[in-house]
């Protein structure tokens, strides 16, 4: 079995005071200084980060994944994010197990995040997934021409000794002139996913997640928003052992989001198919006003005796203030 490699949405907020003022070194993976390199080519609506090549394992006992240097970059012009995919791959263009990537995170230091008070913005990043996210036709997130945006990446140091690895992340771009209407971007978890509130987290909780012990287990935590939004769109997170998250307006008795990925017989992730990530134009409403509650599901086999960690995670792509029709119910349909 894979360990618990992905720290996703957490990751975003451990490392974010990094970006700030270069404290809490002691969060931080080692970061690759040699051999290492990250480009960025713009083309008429994509914008892809070429990272790597680096050989891998790399890192030292006991580290989650080497992180390669924080990339800075900026667009040369206002443009629309409507999407956005990841691979990895040798540099002579071989496939590699989605596994050998630990993390790519996207940051906007120019624009605040709505979730996590007082942090840049999180708005595009894959984990273990590595899903494709296409959103809605006609919604994007606006990237301004000056924003500082950044790029961190690492990869799994336990993965095989494997030469010259790399990867990409590819932002699809609304063609020029083309009318978008803008979504916000809002992060929400079972694990606590802001830096800010790391000190809540309880002792089952770390920087890989929440313990997952053996059998069946169901992990719920309440969650209060702090915007009013329609939801366009949600990018699902999640380890392996993984069998479902979901998000539950408690208040209105409503199930949003059921999110089931597909696994190997033995739990070990594959992907989130299609059509088990939410993708829709008419989107459900979220309130202020309402309570809410995020739920998790595994299942440890019971012969393992290693340590197991998981997330449930979502980025949910919005639009701010109520949908065009508040009685819709996702599941309903």
């Amino acid at each position: 079995m894979r360990p618990a490699l992905l720290t996703l949405f957490a990751s975003i907020c451990l490392v974010t005071p990094v970006l700030a003022d270069g404290d809490h070194d002691h969060h931080a993976v080692p970061t690759l200084s040699h051999q290492t390199t990250t480009t960025v080519t713009f083309d008429a609506n994509t914008v892809t980060l070429t990272f790597g090549p680096i050989d891998l394992p790399a890192g030292h006992d006991g580290d989650l994944a080497a992180s390669m240097p924080k990339h800075n970059f900026q667009l040369p012009k206002d443009m629309y994010m409507v999407g956005y995919k990841t691979a990895v791959f040798t540099k002579e263009g071989k496939p590699l197990p989605k596994n050998y990537l630990h993390h790519i995170l996207m940051l906007n230091n120019d624009k605040p995040s709505v979730s996590c008070q007082g942090e840049p913005l999180f708005f595009a990043g894959a984990g273990l997934e590595m899903t494709e996210a296409r959103f809605p036709k006609g919604y994007g997130v606006k990237l301004a021409k000056g924003d500082h945006l950044m790029s961190i990446v690492a990869f799994y140091h336990k993965a095989p000794i494997t030469k010259d690895v790399m990867a990409t992340f590819t932002m699809y771009m609304a063609p020029e002139g083309a009318p978008v209407k803008e979504l916000d971007v809002y992060q929400v978890g079972i694990n606590i996913v802001c830096f800010s509130k790391f000190s809540q987290r309880g002792p089952d909780q770390t920087d890989e997640g929440i313990e997952i012990t053996s059998g069946v287990k169901v992990h719920s935590a309440p969650l209060k928003f702090s915007m009013d939004g329609c939801v366009k769109f949600a990018y699902p997170h999640g380890h392996d052992e993984l069998l479902m998250i979901g998000l539950d307006n408690t208040t209105k008795k409503q199930t949003l989001l059921r999110t089931v990925p597909d696994v190997t017989q033995d739990g070990s992730f594959r992907e989130f198919l299609p059509h088990q990530v939410y993708n829709d134009s008419q989107g459900f409403p979220v309130t202020k006003a309402d309570d809410y509650e995020m739920v998790m599901v595994h299942h440890h086999p019971l012969q393992r005796q290693e340590a197991h960690h998981g997330m449930g995670n979502y980025l949910l792509y919005m639009t701010p203030g109520a949908c065009p029709t508040t009685s819709n119910t996702p599941l309903a349909k």
